[in-house]
């Protein structure tokens, strides 16, 4: 099979679908590799790498989709794109569909067979190829938050761990899955006070045994919730409904009462995001005001060290990529069945029931 990589487009998006090692082990399974001129760069992966390795260096974004079988991409198809999809192509890379009707029509009318690396499972019923960027995600939300926390960012002047003689600033984590807990772990490890809240006791549980009961773990609901939001200088959104749209859990009328200057990083946005003022941002422009608090909503948080995150997504997506080349979709889902959960289009039709849901829709 011929497997295109493109450059991606989106802003400050630097990580690759493929490093040069991948398409190593992919040449050795007999299949060809086009690689987009600079589609490496980001991740420092120049195109003599993936030379060395034996791709085909393309030299233009065109050629590399037109001439290939099965693209492999990091985000979504981006609207300049759209042009490229057609029906005997298959894409496989994070869609998010959920959060996107433009491009979810765009893939039925092309007929094109769409893969989300996002809603693939494996037998234990996690999201094997989502878990990377999860944990990726997390850590940087903290990052970021530390960064959009200083006075010179707008934030509340606050030192994450405080120093002697100061309080630590509050970190609030709504949701306890793999962004939560990656969450969790780097706000711990920067010795600030941290709150994690999810709907799940057994998930709460396994932080208070994990930390010592050194991290405060708390049932949400909305009450319970408000009461938080209102302490926290920093609130990081982990919530996951895999494949459907994010619950707007963070309402407006209660950011208008949060302390001034206190960061909320929105890790959900790709799905729609958990916050009810929630829009997506860029790199270049990664926060908005909202009354006196900061919101940071990057769509694409991990392509900021796109080198780990191209290596950690590659070390997950290759088995199915690989799988797929080999024997088609339909042969790829005998090998892993739940790589079935991760069809989203096919033949013109919208197979995946919550984005279906999401959008109400009929054939």
């Amino acid at each position: 099979m011929r497997i295109g990589v493109p450059k991606e487009i989106m802003n400050n998006e630097n990580r690759v679908a493929l490093t040069p090692l991948a398409v190593q082990t992919l040449l050795k399974d007999g299949h060809e590799v086009l690689v987009e001129t600079g589609a490496g760069v980001g991740a420092s992966f120049p195109d003599s790498d993936y030379e060395d390795a034996g791709a085909r260096i393309m030299p233009t974004a065109a050629e590399t989709w037109e001439q290939a079988e099965m693209v492999v991409k990091v985000k979504e198809p981006q609207a300049s794109e759209y042009g490229y999809l057609r029906p005997d192509l298959i894409v496989f890379t994070y869609l998010h569909l959920a959060a996107d009707r433009p491009l979810t029509d765009a893939l039925v009318e092309a007929k094109t067979t769409s893969v989300a690396y996002e809603t693939v499972t494996d037998r234990h019923g996690t999201l094997p190829l989502l878990t990377p960027m999860s944990q990726v995600a997390g850590r940087l939300a903290v990052m970021e938050g530390v960064h959009h926390l200083l006075s010179t960012q707008g934030g509340r002047g606050v030192l994450l761990s405080g120093v002697p003689g100061t309080q630590a600033a509050r970190v609030v984590v709504i949701g306890g899955g793999q962004v939560g807990a990656s969450a969790v772990a780097m706000a711990r490890g920067l010795r600030a006070e941290v709150t994690v809240l999810d709907l799940d006791p057994h998930v709460l549980q396994r932080f208070d045994e994990q930390y010592q009961g050194t991290v405060r773990t708390l049932i949400s609901d909305p009450a319970t919730l408000e009461a938080e939001l209102l302490e926290a200088d920093l609130v990081i959104g982990a919530v996951l409904v895999p494949g459907a749209a994010a619950p707007k859990l963070v309402r407006e009328e209660t950011v208008k009462k949060m302390k001034p200057g206190a960061v909320l990083v929105d890790v959900a946005i790709d799905q729609g995001g958990c916050f009810e003022n929630s829009r997506k941002t860029s790199h270049d422009e990664p926060t908005f005001k909202v009354h006196d608090t900061l919101f940071y909503c990057v769509a694409n948080m991990p392509g900021a060290v796109a080198n780990t995150s191209a290596r950690a997504l590659n070390s997950v997506t290759l088995p199915y990529i690989r799988a797929v080349a080999a024997q088609g979709v339909d042969g790829a889902i005998e090998r892993f069945p739940g790589l079935s959960g991760g069809v989203m289009t096919r033949d013109g039709k919208l197979i995946s029931e919550p984005v279906r849901r999401a959008f109400n829709w009929e054939d």
